[in-house]
């Protein structure tokens, strides 16, 4: 199954997630959760207004999901300016960040979703923009090339990235400002989804609320996912009303267990169990068994998988987990040697 058909993806969908733009917050008194981080942000925006000057340049970091792009949104309209989006791929040469800096205005937001892709050679062109507010431009070529520098309005960059470690020293030491946004609790995405249910013109019970929150992952962007596929669910099969048991028979029927793991997640789980005795097994030996793209398991199955402790990434390979035994509801063999990978017939 490609990730772009998986309800649970915590990756952006063109088509389908163009509807989440009604349910992003536009205020930093909507934006719910995350809330050392709003402590400290509101103290730097205060501080940043009352100066007269931008804010410092921000970093946000995390697993996908979470808010970073609706954050930055948020940080430009309490500060009263205007925020120009784009991402790190999109600038492939340096003359196209060149463009993008010279059309700011004074204390504008600059947005750059993973950063961590920027190209080395728009790295260089970023640094002088972000220490003095200025581009140095190379003009001619040879012998009679000379360098001129262009003075830029002052301007916030906000960066975003899913993977800080792959963020270049330079780049890194150069936001003055970082966060890490941290995964949600179902209480806390319970109160998303009611908001949501508002917006979506739907009554939501509290327990309604909550079970759509438990199999969401701990992200909103899956629970605002959820819901609106719960609600289609609700008004056809129901009286329109999202009950605890109305969300359970459609999240059921969406194959997104109480824990927020799909088809996809199990068959992984069960193929490791049922082929190679609970592993340890290598990711290609994985991804020819279950057809999937190795990089696929790696980036997108493999995470969420990790942090409920139901794979063990090991020198030898991956490696289930009692957990992941118990949830699948599968007894766990016997090794008699713990390097064991050999098959092992399962007991349902």
């Amino acid at each position: 199954m490609q990730d772009e058909e998986r309800v649970i993806t915590t990756g952006f969908r063109d088509g389908e997630d163009a509807a989440e733009q009604s349910l992003r917050p536009h205020s930093l008194a909507e934006y719910f959760g995350q809330e050392k981080l709003k402590n400290s942000l509101t103290v730097y925006m205060q501080a940043a207004i009352a100066r007269r000057e931008p804010l410092d340049h921000i970093l946000l970091y995390g697993p996908p999901g979470l808010g970073k792009t609706t954050l930055a949104g948020i940080i430009a309209a309490e500060m009263g300016h205007n925020i120009r989006v784009t991402s790190g791929p999109a600038i492939e040469r340096a003359g196209d960040l060149a463009s993008i800096l010279t059309n700011l205005n004074a204390g504008d937001v600059l947005f750059i979703d993973e950063i961590h892709r920027l190209s080395h050679q728009v790295e260089e062109v970023l640094y002088p923009a972000m220490e003095d507010y200025a581009l140095d431009i190379m003009i001619g070529k040879g012998p009679s090339a000379r360098s001129i520098r262009l003075d830029l309005p002052k301007f916030t960059l906000i960066g975003a990235t899913t993977r800080a470690g792959m963020l270049t020293s330079p780049l890194r030491d150069r936001f003055g400002i970082s966060f890490r946004l941290e995964l949600y609790t179902p209480e806390q995405l319970a109160v998303i989804v009611r908001r949501s249910a508002q917006i979506l013109k739907i009554d939501c019970d509290p327990d309604g609320a909550l079970e759509i929150a438990s199999r969401s992952r701990g992200t909103p962007r899956i629970a605002n996912r959820l819901i609106r596929r719960v609600r289609d669910f609700a008004e056809v099969r129901g009286d329109g009303h999202i009950t605890v048991d109305i969300a359970r028979e459609a999240l059921d029927m969406l194959e997104v267990d109480e824990l927020g793991l799909d088809h996809t997640d199990r068959t992984m789980l069960r193929t490791m169990m049922e082929k190679f005795g609970g592993g340890p097994v290598g990711l290609d030996t994985l991804a020819a068994s279950t057809g999937e793209d190795a990089s696929t398991i790696e980036d997108v199955y493999e995470p969420y998988l990790l942090q409920l402790g139901f794979l063990m990434r090991t020198p030898r390979g991956r490696v289930c987990t009692q957990a992941a035994y118990d949830h699948m509801g599968v007894k766990m063999p016997r090794r008699d040697d713990a390097g064991d990978s050999g098959q092992t017939k399962m007991e349902f």
